[in-house]
């Protein structure tokens, strides 16, 4: 990306939604604007873990004012991830659909972990460069993620169920403060956090960040208070705590530097935070400045360029991992990009190279499957992605390489994917034909082959063969008469030509 170059991130958290616009400059993102509201969507489940008609309207609402403001950016310059909320609603679906027309923009939901890593990217990256041995902690709304790194290099990371928003509602649900909800909020919250203690251990870190919502919240209150600047410190906490104690409720509670609408949530924060400091042994937090959504701003730029996209790290990885043949794999990824490229559309809105990059994955992940048994190992397969720990891929994501792994051989009327999704449609084909093509485990001869898209009306892929081709191989043969066979059972048809 050249200097200049405008980039935004949304983060739609549970508490709070977050638009992030800054200017690339040197590699460094400076912030031009930056947009809060407080949506709660995290208060907003039901008993059935779905959100109510408020909580989405509230998001809707919200993501109409970020897609004003975002009108003229392009796809590449622009990223919005959803958090815990979202993994855990049963009805993300309805949400997501109507959110993304709105924004104008695709919503990635990530995983935990994926959550984890932006977070230390963004404090990481407004931090100075160091060889200190850091733990980021990120008290979110219904999500604590914790995090151990050194430099830009986040090495390990988890995410737990707790946060403020969900203790609020559970152990303060009428905003009263009380030393025994405060002692019963810790005492869960420990009992959720306690198996950090082990991989999150003193001798572990040396300096202790905190990143965005509660513990940026204190330490306002604090500085505010004549304490350090930036720091939370154990006695802090316990003077805060009294501070609660004192006013009994949120709406009582006079203190300088807290803003309204963290009144309503503090007390879970605070409980969350207080059994965080006691389980690692922490004495000071520091404030950072960085968050998820600098995370994702500087994911954003790596995204640009294969070799420092860290999802073709994880592909490498997953392949390794599960020792896949990298020899087929590469003749499949070869071919189907070859393919793909005869087929691709001359313009799309996230880019023919992306798209590419994202079928060569799949390519590269193809048989993954055949490390478990090579029995139906395309289905091995799938399910490994759609459970995968995989950095720097969204859920979506993940799925979508499911479905092409899963869907690279087998019959298509079972596949349960989007068959109005014309991109998805040409990676599939071009993948399928790809494996055909290499069933032998060779190179495959492919001069004289050509793929077009069907000069008559509808969904049509034509294969143009050369005329003695099918006598060379008579097999691939064969098998492509199948595949054509297969395409009939779907909205598209494929026509062999030359058999």
């Amino acid at each position: 990306m050249q200097n200049g170059t405008r980039l935004a991130a949304v983060d739609l958290g549970s508490n709070s939604f977050r638009l992030e616009i800054g200017r690339l400059d040197q590699g460094q993102i400076h912030r031009t604007e930056y947009l809060k509201e407080t949506v709660r969507q995290g208060n907003g489940l039901d008993a059935d873990r779905n959100l109510t008609p408020e909580a989405m309207q509230r998001g809707w609402d919200c993501l109409a004012r970020f897609g004003e403001r975002l009108a003229g950016f392009k796809t590449t310059e622009v990223r919005a991830v959803a958090t815990q909320t979202l993994r855990e609603a049963h009805n993300r679906d309805e949400f997501l659909t109507r959110a993304h027309t709105i924004l104008g923009f695709p919503i990635d939901v990530i995983s935990g972990r994926e959550e984890a890593r932006l977070i230390y990217q963004g404090v990481a990256h407004l931090l100075p460069q160091s060889d200190e041995r850091r733990l980021v902690v990120d008290i979110g709304g219904r999500s604590t993620e914790m995090i151990l790194g050194q430099g830009l290099e986040a090495r390990t990371m988890e995410s737990y169920r707790v946060g403020s928003v969900a203790w609020s509602m559970r152990y303060f649900p009428e905003g009263q403060f009380s030393p025994r909800a405060f002692e019963t909020a810790e005492i869960a919250a420990k009992a959720v956090l306690d198996e950090a203690l082990n991989v999150y251990r003193r001798s572990a870190w040396d300096v202790a960040f905190g990143s965005s919502g509660t513990v940026g919240a204190v330490s306002d209150v604090l500085t505010a208070a004549g304490w350090p600047a930036g720091l939370v410190s154990r006695e802090g906490l316990d003077w805060l705590l009294d501070r609660l104690l004192r006013a009994q409720s949120g709406e009582r509670l006079k203190l300088e530097g807290m803003k309204d609408d963290r009144r309503a949530v503090i007390g879970g924060g605070i409980s969350v935070l207080r059994a965080v400091f006691d389980l690692l042994g922490i004495e000071q937090m520091q404030a950072a400045q960085g968050a998820l959504r600098h995370g994702v701003l500087y994911d954003l730029l790596d995204r640009e360029q294969d070799v420092s996209d860290l999802r073709s790290t994880t592909v490498q990885r997953l392949a390794s991992k599960f020792n896949a043949d990298s020899e087929q794999a590469q003749r499949v990824s070869n071919v189907s990009r070859h393919l793909f490229q005869m087929v691709r559309p001359a313009t799309s809105t996230t880019g023919p190279e992306r798209q590419q990059r994202k079928l060569e994955w799949a390519a590269q992940l193809h048989e993954i499957g055949s490390h478990v048994s090579h029995s139906d190992y395309h289905r091995h397969g799938a399910y490994i992605l759609d459970h995968a720990d995989a950095p720097g891929f969204a859920l979506s994501e993940l799925h979508t390489l499911s479905l092409l792994v899963l869907g690279h051989r087998g019959k298509l009327r079972k596949l349960e994917a989007d068959f109005e999704d014309r991109t998805f449609i040409q990676q599939l084909l071009c993948l399928r034909l790809a494996v055909i093509l290499c069933h032998a485990r060779r190179e495959p001869d492919l001069k004289g082959l050509q793929l077009e898209t069907g000069t008559e009306p509808g969904r049509i892929f034509v294969l143009n063969c050369r005329p003695d081709w099918a006598e060379a191989f008579p097999q691939s043969a064969y098998l492509l008469q199948e595949e054509a066979l297969a395409w009939q059972k779907t909205p598209w048809k494929l026509i062999v030509s030359g058999l």
